[in-house]
């Protein structure tokens, strides 16, 4: 990377070698002089939060436009910040709240439930829930067919469900539905 000095350097969550929030964070402590955007299919306030504490210039979500995504990093190379709408919900929940609030939320859920869903998974699992397979739930969502798999995977994953009865008796049982 110093070789190649680049203005803005556009990482995912989830990388080989090391993970994108990790890399902001080498990237902030040794002080490099290049703009950071982290770029994921997370929305959830754990990796939101952990990016910004890393150093990040911006997050935005994958599903994004490509419209969206030249404005975040045109505006992170110009030396501002850019955080898409939902992730700038997460920012003034816990600016506001001093991320008291969501603990407290937090330790409900985590009575409640064993894991936790994000906000996407949600909608994948009401979608998946009403039949729709993994093109229609991207093209419903905006977002990638692989993306959508990716989230189908990780709710069965979560839910412990081998298909989609069993997906749907996890969601009944713990009350998703």
């Amino acid at each position: 990377m110093a070789k190649n000095k680049p203005h803005v350097l556009i990482v995912d969550i989830r990388m080989p070698e090391m993970n994108g929030i990790e890399v902001v964070a080498e990237i902030t402590k040794n002080k490099i002089d290049v703009k950071t955007l982290v770029l994921s299919m997370h929305d959830s306030e754990e990796y939101v939060v952990k990016s910004i504490q890393a150093g990040a210039d911006g997050y935005l979500l994958k599903g994004a436009s490509k419209e969206e995504f030249l404005k975040a990093v045109n505006n992170v190379a110009a030396g501002d910040k850019y955080f898409t709408g939902d992730v700038s919900t997460i920012i003034m929940n816990n600016f506001v709240n001093g991320n008291t609030a969501r603990k407290e939320e937090a330790k409900t859920v985590i009575k409640e439930l064993p894991f936790k869903l994000t906000k996407r998974e949600r909608q994948i699992l009401t979608l998946v829930l009403e039949l729709k397979n993994n093109k229609d739930i991207a093209d419903e969502l905006s977002i990638s067919k692989r993306t959508a798999e990716v989230h189908r995977f990780n709710l069965m994953k979560k839910l412990e469900a081998k298909n989609l009865q069993e997906l749907t008796n996890k969601a009944k049982e713990y009350q998703l539905i």
